[in-house]
């Protein structure tokens, strides 16, 4: 199964110069509870943005670059080896995790998906690409709750995709 999961703002944004154009912790604790005992994937750029294995998870890493990748990162070179992994083991769940040109490849054969939105409009230089989410059943809908460290209202969406039912 492939799942994708990102925030974005209500334009769509999902980064700045490769980081979060906000900070919301409590996305990140959701990004981690999610993710963690499964495999995630990223393109070389966005895993440099935090730059270490994350733990609990298998980290694959998409690069066409001959970049240098800590040894307990998974590298693919090309799209088609890492689908051929992944069709190897169809019953785990992927968890796509950026960046835009990795969502893109995906969104073919995407399953669910997780999608926070922070409802603010910020400055960004990367979008998340364009969902048709006529294809997606929206299974899940939890407000975020606004407290000291989270100033910023916020959305938990869970979708998983119609056309695999």
């Amino acid at each position: 199964m492939i799942s994708f999961i990102w925030i974005e703002d209500l334009n769509g944004v999902i980064g700045l110069k490769n980081q979060l154009p906000w900070k919301l912790p409590a996305d990140q604790r959701y990004f981690k509870k999610t993710t963690m005992g499964h495999p995630i994937i990223s393109g070389s750029k966005t895993y440099r943005s935090y730059n270490h294995p994350l733990p609990g998870r298998l980290n694959i890493v998409l690069s066409t670059s001959n970049d240098r990748f800590p040894e307990k990162v998974v590298v693919m070179k090309n799209f088609s080896e890492l689908k051929k992994f992944i069709d190897n083991s169809p019953d785990e769940e992927y968890f796509v995790i950026g960046g835009s040109e990795v969502f893109k490849q995906f969104l073919p054969y995407v399953d669910k998906l997780y999608r926070t939105i922070i409802y603010g409009k910020f400055n960004g230089d990367t979008y998340m690409p364009e969902i048709n989410y006529d294809k997606f059943k929206l299974i899940s809908s939890v407000d975020g709750v606004i407290d000291e460290k989270n100033h910023f209202p916020y959305k938990f969406e869970v979708y998983v995709n119609s056309e695999c039912d």
